[in-house]
């Protein structure tokens, strides 16, 4: 006896939506507001993510992994510096006096070494990413300094960030303190740059990302502005 095919339904590409808490919901909720098209509208692709994408492309182009091998090999450290520095100048994303703080310190004698090592590990290095942080952030605590200290969150953060934003976010204190106390979130912030503090600001990214599935967050640019919007005075 000759058994009757089944025809299967096709699967369904919607992706489900998880419960969301009151505070994710309203969180969404504002983001949508500014942004009816989310992560793909026009207006948010003009105003938060270009700029974030365009100097990580820059990155990749200046200080990609074989050009920063090379003018590592060749110990080019002020080059290092000088184009890490420029890249970053670019963006907003540092206040004028954290940017000033960053060039006078790669500018003194052995500075641009210690960034460069420091780099060198944090973004290429091969080891855990507690230990990689912790190497970062004792270069940066150990840079030359005029007046303003480097040794902030946004400064220990930007560099990350810009070279690999699927894997690293950016951390603005105060306004990341204030999406997580939106959200609900029981973010563990520490003033000094600590790896806890770091690790608990991406299980919230890691928390937002999966509330946002349904609308596809391509990185942590993404998951930065989502929080910026939550966070930032620009958006009250």
């Amino acid at each position: 006896m000759v058994s009757e095919r089944v025809r299967l339904r096709p699967r369904s590409h919607v992706v489900a939506r998880p419960l969301l808490s009151r505070d994710a919901r309203r969180c969404r909720r504002k983001f949508l507001e500014y942004f009816p098209d989310g992560f793909r509208d026009s207006v948010y692709l003009e105003t938060e993510r270009a700029y974030k994408l365009d100097a990580h492309k820059r990155w990749e182009a200046e200080l990609g992994p074989d050009e920063f091998a090379r003018l590592y090999a060749d110990r080019d450290f002020a080059e290092i510096a000088a184009r890490a520095v420029r890249i970053e100048s670019r963006t907003n994303l540092l206040f004028s006096f954290e940017k000033m703080a960053v060039r006078d310190a790669v500018a003194q004698t052995g500075g641009a070494q210690v960034f460069a090592d420091g780099l060198a590990e944090w973004i290429y290095g091969t080891g855990g990413k507690h230990e990689r942080f912790d190497a970062w952030l004792r270069a940066v605590a150990g840079l030359p300094r005029r007046q303003t200290r480097v040794l902030t969150w946004p400064v220990t953060t930007v560099f990350g960030f810009i070279a690999r934003p699927r894997v690293h976010l950016f951390l603005k204190p105060t306004v990341t303190r204030r999406a997580a106390d939106a959200y609900g979130f029981p973010f563990a912030y520490s003033s000094k740059p600590t790896w806890p503090t770091y690790a608990s600001a991406l299980a919230f990214a890691r928390t937002v990302r999966r509330d946002l599935q349904d609308l596809h967050p391509r990185d942590m640019i993404d998951i930065q502005s989502f929080l910026w919007v939550q966070g930032s005075e620009e958006y009250a």
